[in-house]
């Protein structure tokens, strides 16, 4: 796949964004920011667009989603905005029965745990995916300069909610199957990576500049499992984005194999708050990093936050280039006035 005609990499809007700058290595006098789940529960205007609706349904039209993807960029004056979806979308779309539970999050009524669950997993058919590609266009016409960041999780990390039938802590079922049924597992890692390899080229062929892989459970895992058994699908997930768009990669937790992070076949590696930065760097020489404000300081006192931002900028010095960020998402009752300063904060430093 090669980038449309008229894409905003190519048509001038994007190409010199700070964020996109950054993404290829190139540091600048301001640092670009914005925060994983910028969009969404933290911000007023979301809870009152959304009024109790359902949040699948909120993703699939595509009027609305746009919407919900451009709120933060006003509010917040970020470098990007990023697509406003949950992980599970792409594979509600193959044709997987999955619901949003209040309080709890995606749970499938029937998981999969055997060879036979696996083989009877339906391939995502592309044009399902014409919702997300309406959405991105409509947010695409409204952000001129402003890159857009697609969204989409990793394969291990799709694999964990299949196989669990929801959100877990410790990802027991899922570590399991890894290793007591190591053919089908690879075989389910590899149908999570189709799906969310679409999920993402869709969103880059309708205009998003950058994409962004989430891995929220891979710190779940040993360095071994990792390499062994989820590296090479995630390299498959970011291998369906074409070429020259950038790509960044982040796993909740996964400190301890930051090099086998990047060797997923990323441009920024997404960094989470138990690493500094300038750690980070040594161990990756020449890659730029994204990160990593810790979400709890967000409730601190003003000066302790600040002080706590200027340390990750100046441990960030060390990259190449620094895209600032949060070492995960942004939490739910989080005051949305907190995060405008800081992207001020950020600005001015």
């Amino acid at each position: 796949m090669t980038l449309p005609p008229g894409h905003p990499l190519l048509d001038g809007r994007t190409a010199s964004a700070l964020l996109v700058a950054a993404a290829r290595g190139e540091r600048r006098a301001t640092r670009p920011v914005w925060f994983m789940r910028q969009a969404g529960r933290s911000l007023p205007e979301y809870r009152a667009l959304r009024a109790g609706g359902d949040m699948l349904q909120a993703c699939l039209t595509p009027d609305l989603a746009a919407e919900i993807t451009l709120q933060p960029v006003r509010r917040h004056g970020v470098d990007a905005a990023v697509y406003f979806s949950d992980i599970v979308v792409p594979v509600l779309l193959a044709g997987v029965g999955v619901r949003i539970v209040p309080g709890r999050g995606p749970v499938f009524d029937d998981p999969v745990r055997t060879a036979a669950d696996v083989a009877r997993l339906p391939e995502l058919d592309g044009a399902a995916l014409e919702p997300i590609r309406e959405a991105v266009r409509l947010t695409v016409a409204e952000l001129d300069g402003t890159p857009l960041i697609g969204f989409g999780g990793a394969p291990y990390t799709l694999a964990s909610y299949l196989v669990e039938g929801g959100p877990s802590k410790e990802q027991l079922r899922t570590r399991g199957m890894l290793h007591a049924a190591p053919d089908a597992f690879a075989a389910l890692l590899d149908w999570c990576a189709r799906v969310t390899g679409a999920f993402l080229a869709a969103q880059v062929e309708a205009g998003a500049s950058v994409v962004q892989l989430f891995d929220s459970w891979a710190g779940s895992l040993s360095r071994a499992d990792y390499e062994v058994a989820v590296l090479p699908h995630s390299r498959r997930a970011l291998g369906a984005v074409p070429d020259g768009v950038p790509r960044i990669h982040f796993g909740l937790g996964t400190g301890p194999f930051l090099d086998l992070v990047a060797a997923a076949g990323t441009d920024v590696v997404g960094v989470d708050w138990r690493v500094p930065l300038d750690e980070a760097a040594a161990r990756l020489p020449g890659v730029p990093l994204q990160g990593n404000v810790d979400p709890a300081l967000l409730e601190a006192p003003a000066a302790v936050l600040d002080a706590h931002v200027a340390d990750v900028l100046r441990r960030g010095e060390a990259a190449p280039a620094h895209i600032v960020n949060l070492g995960h998402g942004v939490p739910p009752d989080t005051d949305p006035g907190v995060l405008t300063r800081l992207v001020e904060v950020v600005h001015a430093a």
